[in-house]
C-alpha cells in the first residue's frame, strides 16, 4: 500500500467518521514503547534539517531526500535571533520563512519535531538568544529570572501561537507531533542550583500550558516532570532511560559527526559505527532516533558561533553542506530504516529477550502476541568476527556489528557491511569567465576621525557595538620625548596588550605592527612586540574582532569581548606607561561595512583598484571583489 502523509491519514479518518456524525482529531500520545500517532506505536527515525542553514530554494530538495532516505520526520530548532532582531520586530521572511519550511514537510508527508527552545546552543551565535535581550535591565540567563522568564515566555507563545495559526500541530492534522522546551539544561539547572531546578519546573509547566495538543520533550535533563519525556543527546545512547517507566525512549540527536572550528579537524564518523550505535538503542528499547545533523548547511552571515566556529556546518552528515548525498552514508543509513521498518511491529508489540551467545556476542529477540518476530544478533567485540549460534542456524558477525533479522531468521542488515560506493567530489574546469580581481583598500588613518565615542579607559566590545558588527576600534595615542633613551640606540620599547578576544590587530601611526589570536580552549590573548615609536604624538590603533558569540558555558551572556586591557609600554626611560586608563576612541566596524561592498547592488560605489594594481598595492584589510560570468 502506498504510504500516505500524516495530514492526508488524518482528512480521510475525520471523513469517514463525519458521516456517522462524529468529529475527530489527530492525536499523539506515548507509553513505556512509544509514541503513540492516531493509536499506533510508531519507531520514527527523523533527521535535523535547520531553515535558516540552507537557502529557501533547497528546502524541498533537501526535505525530499530525507524523506528518500528512509526518515519518519524532520527535526528544526526555533532561531529567536533571527525571527526577533530587536524588541518586537519581527521577521519570518526568506530564509527565515519558518511556517513555509514545516509546510515543505508536511507535503512531503513528513513528521516534525519542533525544537523551540528558545535557547538552541546549535553553535550558534549567543546559542540563539537575540544580543538585545543581554540587555534588559536585571536579566540573567536560563534561571529563576523575571525578565528572562518574562522574555522567554513572550516568544515561545509567539511561536506556538503561529504554529497553531496554521494548523500546523498534529492534534490540528498538521505534521508536529513533538516540541521541545528549553535545551540541554541538567548541567545549568545543577549550575544554579534551586534557582536552576525551579526555573526548569517554570519552563515545563509554561510549555504544557500552551495546550499544543502534542508531547513536549527536554533534552538532557533527567528532572524533567511529567507529562514532559526526558531524552538523551550523544554520540550513544543505548544507556539511556527516562525518568519514568511510563516515558519511550527517544534519542533527540544522534550526532553524525561533529562541527568544526577555526584551526582544528575535520570530523568524520564512520557510517557503520553510526549504523551500530542506533542498532543498539533500537535493540534496548528505543523508538525515536534524530541524526543531528541529516543536513548540517551553512552558517551564513555572522551566525556562528563558539567562538571560533566556521561558517560550514557540514557535520559529516548523509547530505552535504552543499545538499549533495554523502555516500556510503546516506544509502546505507538508508538500507538500515528499509530492515527497521520490517522490524517496526515486533518491536513496538514487544520487549526484548536478551539471550548471549557468547562472551561478546547477545541475541536481543522481540516476539508479539500476534506472531511478529525481530531479532539483533550483536558483536561488541571490537576488532574480531564471532560465528554464532540463534535458532540452530549460524551467523557470521562482523567485529562491532548488529545484523538485523525482520523475522528472526533472515539477515538483511549488518550495521558494519557496506555495500554502497563511497562518493567524492571532484573539481572540474568549466566554461565560466572569470575577470580579473578587484581591490580595495581600508583607510585606517581615517578611523580616529571617524570615531563616534571618546572615554577615558577601555570599553566591553559587545557593550559598544551591540553585535552590529564584528569589529571594533580602539584608539589613542602617546607622547614620546625626544630624550627617550631607545630614540639615540636604545632597545626599543615593548607594547603589551591583553585582548579578551578574539582577534586583535595592533596599528603603530598607521602601519600594522602585529596579530593575535584566542583559540576555541582559550579566546583571550595577549599580545608583546617591540615598537619603533618616534618622538612627539604617536598613534595607537587596536582593531579588535569577535568570530562569534560564545554558544554554551554556564552564564555565557555575561562573557567578555574586545581589549579589556591592560595595554602597556614597558621599557621607557621612566619604567612603565600604562595607557589603560587615558582618552580611547571607539570606532564599530569597517568602512567597507557601512558601504555594503559584500552586497552586489552597492560594490560598484567605490573606485576599486584592478589589474596589476592589485599585486603591487597589498596591505592589510583589504576587501577583494571579482565578478564571474555563468
Amino acid at each position: 500500500m502506498e504510504a500516505v502523509s500524516a495530514s492526508s491519514m488524518c482528512l480521510l479518518l475525520f471523513l469517514v467518521l463525519s458521516l456517522s456524525l462524529h468529529f475527530s482529531h489527530c492525536s499523539v500520545s506515548y507509553d513505556k514503547k512509544a509514541l503513540i500517532i492516531n493509536g499506533y506505536r510508531r519507531i520514527l527515525i527523523s533527521g535535523s534539517i535547520h531553515y535558516p542553514r540552507s537557502s529557501p530554494d533547497m528546502w524541498e530538495g533537501l526535505i525530499q531526500k530525507a524523506k528518500d532516505g528512509g526518515l519518519d520526520a524532520v527535526d528544526t530548532y526555533v532561531f529567536w535571533d533571527l525571527h526577533e532582531p530587536s524588541p518586537g520586530n519581527y521577521n519570518f521572511e526568506g530564509r527565515n520563512d519558518l511556517v513555509r519550511f514545516i509546510k515543505l514537510v508536511q507535503k512531503a508527508g513528513l513528521y516534525l519535531n519542533l525544537r523551540i527552545g528558545p535557547y538552541v546552543c546549535a553553535e550558534w551565535n549567543l546559542g540563539g538568544f537575540p544580543v538585545w535581550l543581554k540587555y534588559v535591565p536585571g536579566i540573567s540567563f536560563r534561571t529563576d529570572n523575571e525578565p528572562f522568564k518574562m522574555a522567554m515566555q513572550k516568544f515561545t507563545q509567539k511561536i506556538v501561537q503561529m504554529m497553531k495559526n496554521e494548523n500546523l500541530f498534529q492534534s490540528q492534522g498538521g505534521p508536529i507531533i513533538l516540541s521541545q522546551i528549553e535545551n540541554e539544561y541538567g548541567l545549568e539547572s545543577r549550575n544554579f542550583g534551586g534557582a536552576g531546578y525551579s526555573y526548569m519546573n517554570w519552563a515545563a509547566k509554561m510549555a504544557v500550558g500552551l495546550d499544543t495538543g502534542v508531547p513536549w520533550l527536554m533534552c538532557k535533563e533527567d528532572d524533567a516532570p511529567d507529562p514532559v519525556i526526558n531524552t538523551c543527546n550523544g554520540f550513544y545512547c543505548d544507556y539511556f532511560s527516562p525518568n519514568k517507566p511510563y516515558k519511550p525512549t527517544i534519542w533527540t540527536e544522534a550526532w553524525t559527526g561533529w562541527f568544526e572550528d577555526f584551526g582544528g579537524p575535520i570530523h568524520h564518523r564512520p557510517v557503520e559505527d553510526l549504523a551500530f550505535a542506533v542498532a543498539r538503542f533500537i535493540q534496548k528499547g528505543g523508538s525515536f532516533i534524530n541524526y543531528y545533523m541529516y543536513h548540517g548547511g551553512t552558517n551564513f552571515g555572522r551566525t556562528a558561533g563558539g567562538p571560533f566556529i566556521t561558517t560550514s556546518y557540514d557535520y559529516d552528515a548523509p547530505i552535504d553542506e552543499y545538499g549533495l548525498l554523502r555516500q556510503p552514508k546516506y544509502d546505507h543509513l538508508k538500507d538500515f530504516h528499509k530492515a527497521i521498518k520490517l522490524s517496526e511491529q515486533a518491536l513496538v508489540d514487544s520487549d526484548p529477550i536478551v539471550t548471549n551467545l557468547g562472551n561478546y556476542e547477545q541475541a536481543h529477540v522481540f516476539s508479539s502476541k500476534s506472531g511478529h518476530c525481530a531479532a539483533f544478533l550483536s558483536n561488541y567485540h571490537w576488532d574480531t568476527s564471532a560465528r554464532v549460534t540463534f535458532n540452530k542456524m549460524h551467523y557470521d558477525l562482523p567485529p562491532w556489528s548488529i545484523s538485523i533479522l525482520p523475522d528472526c531468521k533472515n539477515v538483511v542488515f549488518n550495521t558494519a557491511t557496506v555495500r554502497s560506493k563511497t562518493s567524492s567530489a571532484h573539481m572540474l574546469p568549466t566554461n565560466v569567465q572569470l575577470r580579473s580581481w578587484e581591490s580595495f583598500n581600508e583607510d585606517i588613518t581615517s578611523n580616529e576621525v571617524d570615531a563616534r565615542i571618546t572615554v577615558v579607559g577601555l570599553m566591553e566590545q559587545l557593550n559598544v557595538t551591540r553585535d552590529t558588527s564584528d569589529y571594533l576600534w580602539y584608539m589613542t595615542s602617546v607622547l614620546i620625548s625626544p630624550t627617550e633613551s631607545f630614540l639615540h640606540g636604545g632597545r626599543w620599547p615593548d607594547l603589551t596588550v591583553n585582548s579578551a578576544g578574539h582577534v586583535l590587530h595592533v596599528f603603530i601611526n598607521g602601519q600594522l605592527l602585529g596579530s593575535s589570536f584566542g583559540t576555541p580552549e582559550n579566546r583571550k590573548s595577549t599580545f608583546t612586540k617591540s615598537v619603533n615609536l618616534h618622538a612627539g604624538i604617536n598613534s595607537i590603533a587596536l582593531l579588535s574582532a569577535a568570530v562569534g558569540l560564545p554558544n554554551i558555558g554556564h552564564r555565557f551572556e555575561t562573557w567578555s569581548t574586545g581589549v579589556l586591557g591592560p595595554v602597556v609600554l614597558h621599557g621607557l626611560d621612566h619604567g612603565t606607561k600604562d595607557l589603560s586608563w587615558q582618552k580611547w576612541s571607539y570606532k564599530i566596524g569597517m568602512k567597507g561595512e557601512a558601504m555594503e561592498l559584500s552586497s552586489p547592488a552597492k560594490a560598484n560605489s567605490v573606485d576599486w583598484l584592478k589589474g596589476s594594481a592589485v599585486a603591487r598595492k597589498q596591505q592589510p584589510l583589504t576587501w577583494y571583489k571579482v565578478i564571474i560570468f555563468t
